[in-house]
């Protein structure tokens, strides 16, 4: 059965002439007309395979329902037979039995309206075009193992027998209390991710995030329509943000340590670590045939990392060891309804490194140092980012103090998820998410104690004569760089002054020439910065001085000089300071100590666009 779902302002609908013989037509039992306002609209088509297991489909098409009818916290469905969802119907009296049976189902919880079936019918529905309001779905009649999404059955029905975790916030004197009641007493990023987390509570409603038009406005990204949703085209000021913090992230994780090595994107599910794995994992994921191989593409740097610490020999000495890749990239087959903008995405780029320890006590110390990390992270990305500690009762119990140490290196209350059991390969797991304009988590930086894969994938350490399995922790100090990019920009928008960090800016330094014959002197200067990484254009455009203002204003150019006369010919420059607003007079060399200050030892690249300004060219439409 094939569903799609339309979060509408309304649905009206009229039937006009029955569709095919006689007797195909329902004529009695619904509304040859109806209305519906603020409802999911469901458009639904009965394939032919779904005849195997009527009542199974119409289990599994209520559970959908109900999902995303909640999800949208809506108790209002409209159930639309629409045949031009798939080319493989079901016969009629099966698709009027689904339909009937399903309305019958659903009609207690809700308020259905159901369009009769095999009738043309004239219709008009409005969508309201928020990230979740459009969202397809496949039932199947019966579920085909070994092609079925990893962990689809399992998590399902996991989260419906499984006792519900216990929340708490602890302060960095060890104090816990309910998560719920400590929200009068923590600051407000961590009020939101309370909600999110613990109450469900989605803030903003079906607004999309202020980074979608940041992103386009800025020409950093945009979307391809020759693509698969959730592969994003990146422009050459966007690209060049991507490259710096790519190279900031690989730089500190060598600095930590970390070794880097470069695998493969995908991986045979004829291999029992790789489908266990991905089974535990639980994420959908693409997966394909070539030959006779079952294939997926990889959703994280894991197999890879396993693969090469499986065939080397690691001695106790080696330990920890820690392989690390920035894999470009990564990929999950999120629903196309959920893809959004740079927080969510089915092809991306992750930062992924694999520490093989001793035993748990390494493990927990590794653990608490590299969240030490992703919270250094935060400063040079000047970031705030709230931690949620999540562990199992056992661990818990048994780690307390532990627990309490790694809150008090925070310097900050935290989370702490209590699981009643283990239902991943993870036993303790820390993760960080930064707060969006709209009050959202976005997950960042995160790391896990993985007590299952050494023995999956058969990678041990060796002490003399014994052999013996790691802990491995699973580790990315950012996070995914574009919900890196995600959070940056999230973060401009709550600035009365909007920038990114001078060291993640396109361009650094821009020189606003008076006239045309301050151009060359202004070059000079652009190639002097270049000699000094710093990366610096010439606005030269034939357009007045304060139109050129505006520019690097709109731009975020972090410095800004008008170059005259008095410019050429004295020893100051006007330089205006996008961070404070002011003008301050300055030497050239004051100026290059000044921009060298705040890039410190980050990484540096060179200008991606032309040093004219005028060569720069437009990349979005408009």
């Amino acid at each position: 059965m094939r569903l799609l779902f339309i979060h509408s302002d309304h649905l009206e609908f009229e039937a006009t002439e029955q569709a095919g013989p006689e007797g195909l037509a329902e004529t009695e039992g619904v509304p040859m007309e109806g209305r519906m306002e603020d409802c999911v609209t469901a458009f639904m088509t009965v394939e032919s395979g779904d005849e195997e297991d009527l009542d199974g489909v119409v289990a599994g098409a209520a559970a959908e329902l109900r999902d995303v009818a909640d999800q949208l916290n809506s108790r209002k469905l409209v159930l639309y037979p629409y045949a031009h969802l798939s080319d493989d119907l079901a016969s009629p009296d099966a698709a009027k039995t689904v339909l009937r049976e399903l309305e019958a189902e659903l009609a207690e919880e809700f308020e259905v309206l159901r369009a009769p079936f095999g009738w043309y019918k004239s219709f008009e529905v409005s969508c309201k075009g928020h990230p979740l309001s459009e969202l397809s779905r496949h039932v199947a009649a019966h579920r085909d193992e070994e092609h079925a999404p990893a962990g689809a059955d399992s998590e399902s029905e996991e989260r419906e027998e499984r006792a519900p975790s216990d929340w708490h916030v602890m302060t960095p004197d060890g104090a816990l209390q309910d998560a719920v009641a400590a929200k009068d007493e923590v600051g407000e990023d961590l009020v939101a991710f309370i909600e999110d987390e613990v109450e469900g509570i989605q803030r903003g409603g079906g607004e999309e995030p202020p980074h979608i038009d940041l992103m386009r406005e800025k020409e950093l990204v945009g979307y391809d329509e020759l693509s698969d949703v959730g592969n994003l085209r990146w422009y050459p000021r966007g690209k060049l943000v991507r490259d710096c913090l790519m190279d900031y992230v690989t730089d500190f994780v060598i600095d930590y340590g970390g070794m880097p090595v470069e695998t493969p994107i995908m991986y045979d599910l004829g291999a029992r670590a790789i489908s266990e794995h991905a089974g535990k994992f639980g994420e959908r994921q693409y997966r394909f045939e070539s030959g006779d191989r079952r294939m997926m593409l990889r959703f994280a740097a894991c197999f890879g990392q396993f693969s090469i610490m499986r065939d080397m020999y690691i001695s106790e000495n080696d330990l920890p060891l820690r392989i690390y890749e920035m894999s470009t990239y990564s990929f999950r087959r999120e629903q196309r309804g959920e893809v959004t903008g740079l927080k969510r995405l089915r092809a991306f780029t992750m930062p992924d490194m694999h520490t093989a320890t001793r035993d748990m006590d390494e493990a927990r110390a590794e653990l608490m140092r590299q969240a030490e990390l992703a919270l250094e992270t935060s400063e040079d990305l000047d970031l705030n980012y709230e931690a949620a500690i999540r562990v199992t009762r056992e661990f818990f119990e048994e780690n307390r103090e532990w627990v309490q140490e790694v809150v008090a290196g925070f310097g900050k209350p935290a989370i702490v998820e209590v699981l009643p059991e283990r239902r991943h390969y993870w036993s303790a797991k820390i993760d960080f998410a930064a707060i969006d304009g709209l009050g959202r988590p976005i997950e960042n930086p995160t790391v896990q104690i993985d007590v299952e894969s050494a023995e999956r994938f058969d990678i041990e350490y060796h002490t003399g004569d014994e052999a013996h399995h790691p802990p491995i922790l699973h580790y990315s100090p950012s996070g995914g760089i574009e919900r890196v990019m995600a959070a940056l920009l999230e973060d401009t928008a709550k600035m009365d002054v909007p920038r990114l960090p001078t060291w993640l800016s396109p361009t650094q330094v821009r020189f606003i020439p008076v006239s045309p014959g301050h151009v060359d002197y202004c070059d000079e200067l652009v190639e002097r910065l270049a000699d000094r990484e710093i990366r610096a254009d010439v606005d030269e455009r034939d357009e007045s001085v304060g139109k050129r203002i505006a520019k690097a204003e709109t731009d975020w150019v972090p410095y800004y000089v008008v170059v005259g006369d008095r410019e050429v010919e004295g020893e100051e420059f006007g330089v205006n300071v996008r961070a404070t607003g002011e003008e301050t007079d300055m030497t050239f060399e004051a100026l290059v100590e000044t921009v060298e200050d705040e890039l410190g030892d980050l990484p540096r690249r060179r200008r991606y666009l032309p040093a004219h300004v005028s060569k720069h060219p437009k990349f979005t439409g408009g």
